[in-house]
């Protein structure tokens, strides 16, 4: 996305045409030029190593078994809330969703559990500690209690990028809770999305309660976690008339 970007903006800004060519700069010969550069470079130099990575990730979670249910399950949790939808994220989904073809449903339990902590434990942060955040953040935190609860993790993605120190940390501490409790209480999951509202679904579950437990208590500890360590808001400066 940045290469895309700065390519096009290069371009803008060096590729001089004659007059009457510039119409079609920025309609046809921008996107066309800077879509061919970042494609070659995607399939050339930044795919191979990139998908070497995504391979080694999925080897490693495969090789981990069924006898560290835990752990697995803390990893693959975990995983789906470090980059919130991007190539960490969709790796452990993507592994959760591959074994569902050999019938190993608890890896898609810890997974879909870990990607619905994000947007809803700060979405709760925003609850604990609304004098913190801004009218605009809290109404962003309502909807991403929303969007969490239907395994929509970029719900948190604002909050995530204005403060990632702070945010980041707190949602891979909730979704390993997450994790490790689908694992401890043995919980399985048959379908690949639908957060909440596969509960539903009469056998998509086999322990509808207590996957409801995990989720809750991840993104509580999410939500706690961010609503002590955010800063306060600084007072407005108030201009005399």
């Amino acid at each position: 996305g940045f290469l895309a970007c700065y390519v096009s903006l290069f371009l803008a800004k060096k590729l001089q045409l004659p007059v009457t060519l510039e119409t079609l700069k920025p309609i046809l010969i921008i996107p066309l030029f800077s879509t061919l550069i970042v494609g070659l470079a995607m399939y050339y130099v930044i795919g191979a190593p990139v998908a070497y990575v995504l391979t080694q990730m999925e080897t490693f979670l495969a090789n981990m078994g069924t006898a560290n249910a835990v752990i697995l399950g803390m990893i693959l949790a975990g995983m789906m809330c470090v980059d919130l939808g991007g190539p960490i994220n969709k790796a452990a989904y993507a592994f959760a969703v591959g074994l569902l073809t050999s019938e190993s449903y608890f890896p898609m339990a810890a997974a879909m559990a870990g990607g619905m902590v994000p947007a809803i434990g700060i979405g709760l942060a925003t609850i604990l500690a609304a004098k913190k955040f801004t009218e605009n953040e809290r109404s962003a935190g309502k909807a991403a209690v929303v969007l969490g609860a239907c395994f929509i993790s970029e719900g948190a993605i604002p909050f995530a990028a204005k403060d990632p120190v702070r945010v980041i940390p707190c949602c891979i501490a909730g979704g390993v809770l997450a994790g490790a409790l689908v694992a401890l209480f043995n919980i399985t999951l048959v379908a690949p999305h639908g957060g909440v509202f596969v509960l539903l679904i009469p056998g998509a579950v086999n322990h509808a309660l207590m996957y409801l437990v995990a989720i809750g208590a991840g993104s509580l500890l999410t939500g706690v976690a961010y609503a002590l360590v955010k800063p306060k808001q600084l007072p407005e400066l108030k201009v005399a008339a």
